[in-house]
């Protein structure tokens, strides 16, 4: 083993006094050199932080990205109303006793089912059969006076209307009363005989051994001496009366009939032969004589003094013909006091009447039953107590209930009777149908809604009075129409309206100006890079896509009111239909054109196209991000 050897060092010598070798002093950084070193480092830093921050923060970032497309196609779009309220049954009833009164029974309770007519409550029914007992006296004196009333006046009217004396039938004239004008006539005096002798009346007495031959409405020749003539007949009635001759038959009425010429008046002797079934002839027992048809006593039913006069023997006179016209007393007065005591009259028979029927219905209720079928929703009657105010018992037919829904003046258009409508009540599914709407709005801040009533079946009573509960239903739709994305649409406001596209698809003079930006809530997507989101140019007035409503259609171009509706699609060269400058505000990307086009219904997602664009154009979306769920 090789020997380690220790190297030695060499050391200057040591003279004794003086401490060994001296060591070099270094020059120091003075308090002040530091200070000021330090302040340039921490300025560096900050320099370089802020560098930082302005380029990865606060620097915008002018590249837009990719820009995304989609494609006009075909489809269908819905305009859905939605909204929430509350149900209640259709039909219900409360049965209240309106009468005090101790309870005998109760036979429901909340929550049975009843039909209608079944007995609800038996109560102590004596002092309402007694109300019901005077209501009806009350009624009965108050319907006597009414009639009274009513005679008196009709008496007025009628001594008013018999001052009139007119022939009560058409006639002749005779044994006139000796009147002139200004005679005082009484009630009761005679005016004259009014004879109907256009037809004569022969009574003539037959066997009864010829009984059954003679039968009504036969005909008969009758036999008149004085004329020496016979006349047609027709026997008017047989009368089987029993009268006896001296000779010792009997004998039965025959009544005839004949037509007068003229030359016939009452008294003339005639006769008739009738001729049997078997031909033989039948006599009657003597001959008879000539009466007039018809004769009336015309009398005074009325009393005054004679104003004019038409009467003459022998005189031939129509039905209502004038015969005596007398004076009228002033009865004015009088009326007015007989109409006035009818109307108290019949005011208090009214108040009768709604009496008697109150205490009918009391009287009912004493033993009610119900109404209609359904659901007792309450009952606060209580056996062997006497009945407090606002006890009751409530019957609700649940089978079937209401919705009341409000819809805003825009959709109301499309909204008719019979429409179905889908009810959601916490996951339980119904289906409804609109059966009424209100053609008056209720206008509250600034908002007009229509009242419209949903009808729902509710055969399983899953549905209860005062649910809330929520519902839609399809306002419109347009099926096999265009459709694009609904971040393709824009609306812009026009500098001047004849700067569209004519027909060369040129502008013609103006351009369309800077419209206000308001971006539309971005439309959700999942995985990938997402669409910034497309500003939408909104009008002065108000003009924006319309999301789930009605029709949200600009027409294509100049709409009037210096608004239009674009689109941009992605082409080589400009669309005939295109605009040639559009306003650099826009952003147009490069590569599209800027289209109007014509808008109709809208959902969440789409717009429906009506005009503008045809089913495969590419059209602009917005711009490609890095983050989904960044808007651009």
């Amino acid at each position: 083993m090789a020997e380690v050897q220790t190297p030695v060092l060499d050391t200057p010598a040591v003279t004794p006094g003086t401490g060994g070798p001296k060591k070099k002093k270094k020059k120091g950084m003075s308090r002040g050199a530091r200070i000021a070193l330090t302040i340039i480092i921490l300025a560096a830093v900050a320099i370089a932080v802020a560098v930082v921050l302005y380029l990865f923060i606060f620097k915008e970032d002018t590249s837009k990205g990719t820009a995304m497309t989609d494609f006009v196609s075909i489809g269908s779009i819905q305009s859905t109303v939605e909204g929430s309220g509350t149900t209640k049954a259709k039909d219900s009833a409360t049965i209240t006793p309106t009468s005090g009164g101790t309870v005998l029974e109760v036979f429901v309770q909340e929550g049975d089912q009843v039909t209608e007519g079944q007995p609800l409550y038996t109560m102590d029914d004596t002092a309402a059969q007694k109300a019901v007992s005077d209501a009806q006296k009350a009624v009965d004196d108050a319907a006597k006076t009414v009639t009274n009333c009513q005679k008196e006046l009709q008496a007025v009217y009628d001594s008013i209307a018999d001052l009139t004396i007119t022939a009560p039938h058409a006639g002749k004239l005779m044994d006139v009363a000796s009147l002139k004008r200004g005679d005082d006539v009484s009630v009761g005096d005679k005016i004259a005989t009014l004879v109907n002798d256009t037809k004569l009346r022969l009574s003539l007495y037959y066997s009864y051994a010829y009984e059954g031959q003679i039968s009504k409405g036969q005909s008969v020749q009758i036999s008149i001496p004085a004329v020496m003539a016979t006349r047609s007949g027709k026997v008017e009635q047989v009368n089987y009366v029993r009268r006896v001759v001296p000779e010792g038959g009997v004998m039965f009425e025959v009544i005839l009939v004949l037509d007068n010429p003229g030359t016939l008046t009452e008294g003339m002797d005639a006769s008739a032969a009738i001729t049997a079934a078997d031909g033989t002839a039948i006599y009657p027992y003597e001959n008879g004589k000539l009466e007039y048809y018809e004769t009336t006593e015309i009398t005074a039913k009325a009393r005054g003094p004679v104003e004019s006069i038409n009467l003459m023997n022998y005189a031939d006179v129509k039905a209502g013909a004038l015969l005596v016209q007398l004076g009228e007393e002033d009865q004015d007065e009088e009326i007015a006091s007989k109409e006035l005591a009818l109307q108290s009259a019949q005011e208090a028979l009214k108040t009768a009447q709604d009496k008697l029927t109150e205490a009918q219905k009391g009287l009912a209720n004493h033993n009610a039953v119900a109404p209609i079928s359904g659901t007792v929703l309450a009952c606060s009657l209580v056996a062997g107590t006497e009945v407090q105010s606002g006890q009751a018992i409530t019957i609700a037919d649940t089978s079937v209930m209401t919705i009341e829904i409000k819809v805003d003046e825009r959709n109301i258009q499309y909204v008719k009777p019979g429409m179905w409508v889908d009810i959601d009540q916490y996951g339980n599914y119904f289906g409804g149908v609109v059966e009424s709407v209100s053609q008056i709005a209720n206008a509250e801040n600034g908002v007009a809604t229509f009242p419209a009533v949903v009808k729902v079946d509710n055969p399983d009573g899953l549905l209860m009075s005062n649910m809330y509960v929520s519902y839609s239903f399809v306002a419109s739709q347009s099926d096999n129409c265009l459709t694009v994305p609904i971040q393709a649409v824009k609306y812009v406001t026009l500098a001047d309206t004849g700067g569209m596209a004519g027909d060369d698809g040129m502008m013609e003079d103006g351009a369309i100006t800077d419209g206000d930006l308001a971006e539309p809530v971005p439309e959700a997507y999942t995985g990938g890079a997402a669409p910034s989101s497309l500003g939408m140019v909104i009008s002065s007035s108000g003009g924006s896509v319309s999301i789930g409503g009605g029709s949200g259609g600009r027409p294509g171009g100049s709409s009037g009111d210096g608004t239009a509706t674009i689109v941009f699609v992605k082409a080589d060269t400009m669309p005939e239909n295109g605009i040639a400058e559009p306003d650099p505000a826009w952003e147009c990307p490069e590569g599209f054109w800027a289209v109007p086009v014509e808008v109709g219904l809208a959902d969440t997602t789409r717009a429906e196209i009506l005009s503008g664009l045809n089913e495969g154009d590419e059209v602009f979306i917005g711009y490609e991000t890095q983050s989904a769920d960044s808007w651009g």
